[in-house]
């Protein structure tokens, strides 16, 4: 009885909750997105990033990761909340309000599952008409993704454990759209002990190998300063 008596009717009506999830995929050369094609109405047969309704007992990351589990496989994605879509007709069914989310991972073996007819990495240049409003989603996870750039150190989790001047470069020149001088850009790292030259034997310059300081590229994640890798 005291339980039903906290319960707090609300005679308006109010919207649904979803989550969305945009996956960007480094495999070395460029960046994808990963998408899913839906499998039933509205929008049967578009592409969408993975995502769904809230279950009342979750929280909206649990809920997006579970998500993007069901539609795709991927597990354990480390997600950052970016932004809430709330105009009043981006969905057909029903007013719905989406959490969107956004991952940096290591390109991976995907399968549609769940309502997902289809699972698939796609090139940024190659981005099929999307459903919904998710072509402003994915604007905006791009700006919020390079606007990190400046901030945060990027990489762990998208190059292998030892990599060159080379393949650095190329990741930050995907994600900032912008020419990245290698070995200036590693000098800057050096300089300020985020990586550290691996020694392998004997290479020249262009074969030198790097390894991420975990704990500097903790400590600077935390810290949220101005790094801003991208300018020389």
């Amino acid at each position: 009885m005291e339980n039903e008596e906290l319960k707090y009717h609300y005679k308006y009506p109010h919207p649904s909750v979803t989550t969305d999830c945009v996956i960007f995929g480094f495999d070395g050369r460029e960046m994808k997105i990963l998408l899913i094609q839906r499998g039933s109405e509205p929008h049967k047969g578009k592409w969408a990033f993975p995502g769904g309704f809230l279950n009342m007992d979750e929280s909206a990351e649990q809920g997006a990761l579970r998500e993007l589990e069901e539609e795709t496989g991927m597990k354990n994605a480390y997600i950052r909340q970016f932004h809430a879509f709330s105009a009043p007709d981006r969905d057909p069914r029903e007013r719905v309000i989406t959490i969107a989310y956004y991952a940096l991972v290591r390109i991976q073996e995907v399968k549609g599952g769940d309502d997902a007819a289809d699972a698939r990495w796609f090139a940024l240049d190659e981005i099929p008409e999307l459903a919904f409003d998710h072509e402003e989603m994915l604007r905006t996870a791009l700006k919020e993704m390079r606007k990190q750039l400046h901030f945060e150190p990027i990489g762990r989790g998208l190059l292998p454990e030892k990599f060159t001047a080379d393949e650095i470069a190329r990741l930050y020149e995907c994600m900032c759209g912008c020419r990245i001088d290698g070995e200036k850009l590693c000098r800057k790292m050096k300089e300020i002990g985020l990586i550290t030259e691996v020694d392998n034997g004997e290479y020249n310059d262009e074969d030198m190998q790097y390894c991420f300081n975990n704990e500097m590229y903790d400590e600077l994640a935390r810290k949220n300063c101005l790094l801003d890798f991208t300018r020389f």
